[in-house]
């Protein structure tokens, strides 16, 4: 029993011995030393007791990498900015000048381009030649009696020194030849007014232009006074802006006006002249612009933009530009570290007029600052960027 005991100790032992026996083997073969040193190659060196601070802090890495540019001086127009309507330039009220009349014709409607003295309106003219005939019956009645008065007169003057009749008979004959001529002469008035009459049953365009609108209907019975039409004199059509005080003073005679249109469509007129007086309500005065006939419908509503000369400023391409809550920012960088990486500063600013692509920065913004050119939606003040290319300066 004691011999089976100690057979199966020694046996034990015997296989830990080469189990041992092989693992040494292993870790000292050659081809598993140099799988070791490898491993160790591919290792970063742990940081010795000895290292710097500033050693054992891992590098700066870059937020973004961003483009640069730096503010441009630049000469841009000054423009106001005015809000007016199309009128016409003068609109005349084409009105009958005879009353009791029934239309009997219209011949002319809204949009038609009229001549000075074409007709527009016929009304009935029978009453009014009825009565131009019974004149001319009582001229030829007093031209008669003006011929017997004045045969009368001739005797009596004739015979006024013979005593054949008394001087009051001579004088009869002598009132009666005057009072035949003033019946005459107002018979004959009378007729020009009739034949006035006849005329205003045709009413016709006072100048040359354009029908804007019509009231004149066939059948209507008119009274003196009773507007027709009206219309638009010579076709002529001016655009009314308006204007506080302080503008007034930029604004002058001749200047070029540019109307923006409905559809994009562009105008360019001239101021004729601006109001001497300011409205009492809204406290803003008129400026006058011709613009070409047909260029525009009066009615609409038009902005209008006017040069009133040069402002030098400081522009920047919209990109450099970010909107955060309202609020314009530029991202002004810092002098560049040790590796090369530049911070950002992020900058306040006040913006001005746009340009094409570029727009005006107001304020005290240095000309010189070099600011990151686009990407500022992504970067936060103090941010780290990596500049990988410098832009050329802003053009006007």
């Amino acid at each position: 029993m004691m011999a089976k005991k100690l057979t199966k100790k020694t046996t034990f032992l015997i296989i830990s011995a080469l189990l041992v026996g092989v693992s040494v083997w292993f870790w000292q073969h050659p081809l598993h030393q140099a799988e070791l040193a490898e491993k160790r190659g591919n290792r970063q060196p742990a940081a010795t007791p000895t290292a710097s601070p500033a050693t054992q802090a891992p590098a700066s890495k870059a937020a973004l990498s961003v483009e640069v540019t730096q503010p441009a001086v630049v000469q841009w127009p000054m423009t106001l900015v005015l809000n007016g309507s199309i009128y016409p330039w003068q609109e005349a009220l084409v009105s009958a000048e005879i009353s009791g009349l029934r239309i009997q014709q219209v011949l002319s409607d809204v949009g038609a381009q009229v001549s000075k003295g074409q007709a527009l309106v016929m009304l009935a003219d029978e009453t009014v030649k009825a009565d131009l005939q019974k004149q001319l019956a009582t001229v030829e009645k007093d031209k008669a009696a003006l011929a017997e008065a004045k045969s009368n007169a001739d005797r009596a003057r004739e015979i006024k020194d013979s005593g054949a009749l008394s001087a009051q008979k001579i004088n009869e004959y002598l009132i009666a030849e005057q009072t035949s001529k003033a019946n005459l002469a107002l018979s004959e008035a009378e007729l020009e007014n009739q034949r006035i009459r006849l005329r205003q049953t045709k009413v016709v365009a006072p100048d040359d232009g354009v029908i804007s609108s019509r009231s004149a209907n066939l059948g209507n019975v008119v009274s003196s006074g009773t507007e027709l039409f009206r219309l638009v004199r010579q076709g002529r059509i001016e655009w009314r802006g308006e204007v506080n005080a302080d503008q007034q003073t930029a604004l002058r005679a001749g200047q070029q006006v540019r109307l923006t249109l409905s559809g994009g469509n562009a105008v360019t007129g001239k101021v004729r002249l601006i109001s001497p007086t300011v409205d009492n309500n809204t406290r803003n005065a008129l400026v006058y612009v011709d613009i070409p006939k047909d260029s525009a419908k009066p009615g609409m509503y038009v902005q209008g933009q006017v040069d009133i000369g040069q402002q030098q400023g400081l522009a920047v391409p919209l990109s450099a530009v970010t909107y955060r809550d309202g609020f314009a920012y530029v991202f002004e960088l810092t002098a560049a570290d040790a590796q090369g990486l530049r911070k950002v500063v992020q900058r306040k600013v006040q913006t001005g007029r746009t340009r094409g692509e570029q727009i005006e920065l107001l304020g005290n913004l240095n000309a010189n600052a070099q600011l990151v050119l686009s990407g500022g939606a992504f970067l936060n003040d103090g941010d780290t960027v990596q500049v990988v290319t410098l832009s050329k300066r802003s053009g006007a």
